[in-house]
C-alpha cells in the first residue's frame, strides 16, 4: 500500500468513529422508519435520513488521549461547565456533610455523550435515584431528576463523586459499573441518551481547574490538579 493509500485509509478512520453498543438498537428503529416513510413520501424519506445521521453522531464513541500523571481529575463529560459551586454532596454518596467543590457539565443533543472515569480508584458506592426530567440545567436537577451516583476512592484512599443526571430529552442512563470494580482514570463507564448532565464531586479542598462557560472535553480536559495549590481559575470571554 501506497504512503497516499496509507492516507487516504487515516483520514477515512479520523472521520468514522466507533458506535457505543447502546446506539445500534436506535440506529436500527431510525432506518426502519426513514425507510417506511420514504415509501409513503420521498420527502419524508429524506427527512427520516437526516434523523438517522443524527442518530449515528449521537452515538459516537470516539477514542480520547487521556493525561496520566498522579492526582489529575479529568473531566467525565462532553460539554459546557455550566455551574461551579460549592455545596454539601447527596447523602447517596456518602462523602459527608463538608461541602465540596461540584463541577456541572451540560451535555447537549450534539455532544458524545459516553461517559468516563475521571480518576482512578476502586467504585466504593453507587445508588440509582428514580426521579423526574426536569431541564438539567436547573439547579434542582441535582436533586429531584433521575440520576446514578458514583462514589469512587482513589487508591491513596481520597474519594470523590460522579453523578449521571437524566435531562428534559434524556430518559436512561447506562451505567456498567459494579461496586468493588477497579478503574481507571478515561475509562468509559455509560452513556446517557439524548441530553444531559454529569456533576463531579471534587475531593475535599481541592480547587477546580476549569472555568464557567469552557468547553469540556470527556477523558482529557483536567478539571483539578490534587498535586497543584493554584488557587481558583477565572477565565473570560473573547
Amino acid at each position: 500500500m501506497s504512503n497516499q493509500d496509507n492516507h487516504l485509509l487515516e483520514t477515512i478512520k479520523s472521520v468514522i468513529v466507533p458506535i457505543h453498543p447502546a446506539g445500534w438498537m436506535f440506529i436500527a428503529i431510525f432506518s426502519f422508519v426513514s425507510l417506511a416513510l420514504s415509501m409513503v413520501w420521498s420527502p419524508f424519506g429524506w427527512l427520516g435520513l437526516i434523523a438517522t445521521s443524527w442518530c449515528v453522531y449521537f452515538f459516537r464513541d470516539p477514542d480520547r488521549i487521556t493525561p496520566l500523571h498522579e492526582g489529575l481529575i479529568v473531566s467525565p463529560a462532553d460539554g459546557v461547565v455550566q455551574k461551579i459551586v460549592s455545596c454539601v454532596p447527596p447523602a447517596e454518596l456518602e462523602l459527608g456533610n463538608e461541602e465540596r467543590t461540584r463541577i456541572s457539565i451540560f451535555l447537549n443533543v450534539f455532544n458524545v455523550h459516553v461517559n468516563r472515569i475521571p480518576w482512578e480508584g476502586s467504585i466504593s458506592k453507587l445508588h440509582y435515584n428514580p426521579g423526574k426530567f426536569f431541564n438539567a440545567a436547573l439547579d434542582k436537577a441535582s436533586e429531584e431528576n433521575e440520576r446514578m451516583s458514583i462514589k469512587v476512592t482513589s487508591p491513596s484512599g481520597v474519594h470523590y463523586g460522579v453523578v449521571q443526571i437524566a435531562g428534559l430529552v434524556a430518559r436512561r442512563i447506562l451505567c456498567d459499573l459494579k461496586e468493588g470494580q477497579s478503574v481507571k482514570t478515561g475509562e468509559r463507564f455509560g452513556i446517557i441518551r439524548f441530553g444531559s448532565r454529569v456533576d463531579i464531586y471534587l475531593p475535599a479542598k481541592v480547587n477546580p481547574l476549569v472555568v464557567v462557560g469552557q468547553t469540556a472535553i470527556g477523558g482529557e480536559t483536567i478539571l483539578a490538579d490534587l498535586g497543584s495549590d493554584e488557587s481558583a481559575r477565572v477565565g473570560t470571554k473573547h
